[in-house]
């Protein structure tokens, strides 16, 4: 019997498939949101964990990228089906579809990217960060550098894991005024009605770049895009104006080294160590230890930090780094609030 030679490469497609997973006794397994493994930000990051472990331990990995919310569902199943041992879920919008995952395959483990379950799922791990420690000191910095008084900021869609950036950002200006007897403005953002700037997506450069522009016509002149991929639409708008007229504060990842093509205008980023919380949830499942539960980054475990100043860091005086180093260690030991 003659086969085809479309049968035959699908027999082998098949079996090279097969042999791969069969390589691997333990397989960690990602699905992002709908930003997609590239956006430079958290979906990135958290895919860098996974990467990492399989550098560290040898172990098997697998990607499936969400074009549309209505992803997430099948997007998982597809990893329970194939008996991930580990599936990571990234993005505060995966929660419900995570949640009923994980309680309809008790015996899969699950960890999800900034997300916190009330009560906890004894099968998923919930990775959150307290971005408002490390906001609050970029927004102490971007208080200390600015020349117009005025500096900005907006967010992609009205959620906590978008405004707790934004809380953080104001309460640091706020700090700054009172301990300087200044009176630098934020744009964008009220953290009392909870109410402010956002693109609705985390996807459209050109909103970016809008929303932006905007804070820049009203005197801004250091911007804070809590928009994942949207941010890069500001710095853009940065390079082009050039960093004495607008400077960005990125997040999630240090944008320095992520947006090459506009590095010069980071002031600094406001971090999460998404990469090194996800690798430690693939080890606790590797090593059977897996409790699900909880995680939280702070600033007293590197969980959230921020980026080194690079190029900009004639733009920040020795005075103001000191202040920023002592506030630091000031909001680990609880003498300083960062709350609003």
């Amino acid at each position: 019997m003659k086969l085809s030679n479309k049968f035959f490469v699908a027999f082998i497609t098949s079996l090279l498939i097969s042999i791969s997973s069969a390589a691997y006794s333990f397989t960690a397994c990602q699905v992002t949101d709908i930003g997609g493994v590239d956006d430079k930000g958290f979906n990135a990051t958290a895919w860098k964990g996974v990467q990492d472990a399989v550098a560290k331990h040898g172990i098997g990995s697998k990607l499936l990228e969400s074009k549309a919310e209505t992803d997430y569902v099948p997007n998982l199943n597809s990893f329970v089906a194939e008996g991930c041992n580990v599936i990571v879920s990234v993005g505060f919008l995966m929660g419900e579809a995570t949640a009923n995952a994980a309680k309809e395959n008790p015996n899969s483990k699950f960890a999800i990217v900034d997300f916190a379950y009330d009560p906890t799922i004894s099968n998923v791990l919930g990775l959150i960060y307290n971005t408002d420690e490390a906001a609050f000191l970029a927004g102490y910095l971007a208080a200390g550098v600015s020349k117009t008084g005025i500096v900005g900021t907006f967010g992609g869609i009205n959620i906590p894991p978008v405004t707790i950036f934004m809380d953080g950002f104001v309460a640091g200006v706020n700090h700054y005024n009172k301990t300087k007897g200044t009176n630098v403005a934020v744009l964008g953002w009220d953290p009392a009605a909870k109410e402010g700037l956002f693109t609705n997506n985390f996807s459209s450069l050109d909103d970016g770049r809008a929303f932006a522009q905007n804070l820049y016509d009203e005197g801004a002149d250091i911007v804070m895009p809590v928009a994942g991929p949207v941010g890069l639409g500001s710095a853009a708008l940065a390079s082009e104006l050039g960093t004495d007229s607008l400077k960005i504060i990125g997040v999630d990842v240090d944008q320095y080294v992520k947006d090459t093509k506009n590095k010069s205008v980071y002031l600094t980023t406001v971090e999460k160590g998404m990469d090194s919380s996800v690798l430690n949830a693939i080890e606790v499942a590797k090593k059977n230890i897996f409790t699900g539960g909880l995680y939280v980054g702070t600033l007293a475990n590197n969980g959230v930090r921020i980026a080194p100043y690079h190029d900009q860091a004639s733009a920040v005086s020795n005075s103001l780094n000191n202040e920023i180093i002592k506030l630091k260690s000031s909001i680990i030991n609880g003498f300083i609030s960062v709350k609003n």
